[in-house]
């Protein structure tokens, strides 16, 4: 038996999160998709509120994962808390609010999705994401398939943990870089990986914010308030086919809609 997954990056704003309320739908229909998992953690530019949790779901979302903004909206904590169908990283301590990891009952199959942070050039005090998935991996129960967000600034963590992950996994890919990158690929044990999977908001923009705001920063003027970019946005992502009976990859797509 072979199942579809798409894996959404980072969507920014109100403005990413109405467009993927507009093409999610569509999308699953036309490419056979049977499981979504979606990047939701600046939704509001910085972090994401339980409105717009609940309109992810809405449109399709099957699992949402954040990352290093999860808690800036602290009106999504007790969310955290309460729905098993929404994740911050797995690494991060036992104290924080919510859960790194999911298993879901899909009926003929189930899939065990991990949400992780890298500590390269982050700054966050998190366990070690190896370690962490290796825990993971070892000691909950295991699924037909299992996903893995590696939310993460550096390239070279993302693909490390993907090659120490391969053959163990069925997919891995990044997000928090909001650039979609163009290495797509079955690693060599059978584990499907992208680098980054992009962004699902507005094109024209500095990773979601105006590009004269961007550069003012990089001149050395103040920050002022977050804002994300207006104008024509896109919905970027990777799809990720797996064979039940490895749990591995056969075949990766990346998604560019717009």
């Amino acid at each position: 038996m072979e199942i579809r997954v798409l894996a959404i990056g980072d969507v920014v704003g109100e403005n990413g999160l109405d467009f993927l309320a507009r093409h999610l739908r569509p999308l699953k229909q036309e490419k056979g998709i049977d499981f979504t998992v979606v990047n939701g953690e600046n939704t509001s530019g910085v972090g994401i509120v339980p409105g717009q949790a609940a309109m992810l779901f809405g449109a399709g979302t099957d699992v949402i994962t954040l990352g290093n903004h999860s808690y800036d909206k602290q009106q999504i904590i007790p969310m955290l808390d309460e729905n098993r169908y929404m994740l911050r990283p797995a690494n991060y301590t036992s104290r924080a609010p919510g859960r790194g990891t999911g298993f879901y009952d899909c009926g003929r199959y189930s899939i065990r999705v991990i949400n992780l942070q890298g500590r390269c050039n982050l700054n966050y005090n998190c366990d070690n994401p190896f370690t962490v998935a290796d825990k993971i991996l070892k000691e909950e129960e295991k699924a037909t398939f299992t996903l893995v967000d590696m939310h993460a600034e550096a390239t070279s963590e993302k693909l490390a943990l993907g090659y120490y992950l391969d053959g163990r996994v069925s997919a891995v890919w990044g997000t928090h870089t909001h650039v979609q990158t163009a290495d797509e690929q079955i690693l060599p044990k059978g584990t499907g990986y992208i680098t980054d999977a992009g962004m699902t908001g507005p094109i024209h923009s500095v990773i979601g914010i105006p590009a004269e705001r961007s550069i003012d920063g990089f001149l050395g003027a103040v920050r002022g308030r977050h804002q994300t970019a207006e104008g024509p946005c896109a919905m970027r992502g990777v799809i990720y086919t797996l064979e039940s009976k490895t749990g591995l990859c056969t075949q990766i797509e990346r998604v560019d809609i717009r």
